[in-house]
């Protein structure tokens, strides 16, 4: 026989478990969205495709980024 505060924390444990997982979603779509992990796919692309050249420096993708968005502005709100 099953103990009732277990039929309780049955349910309470899967809702928690359901709401982290929505909370990793949320984060990770708004990260993508955002730009937050462009570099790390600007890595894994040099990985893929230069594995003979030396990767640009975070410091170094994030200017040339910037510096591009300003030669070639496309659909930008400012």
């Amino acid at each position: 026989m099953t103990n009732q505060t277990d039929a309780v924390t049955d349910p309470l444990r899967a809702l928690a478990a359901w709401t982290v997982r929505v909370g990793h979603g949320i984060r990770w779509y708004m990260r993508g969205l955002m730009g937050d992990t462009a570099y790390e796919t600007y890595l894994a692309h040099h990985r893929r495709t230069h594995t003979d050249e030396q990767p640009m420096t975070e410091r170094q993708f994030w200017r040339d980024r910037m510096d591009e968005q300003d030669r070639n502005p496309g659909a930008r709100c400012c």
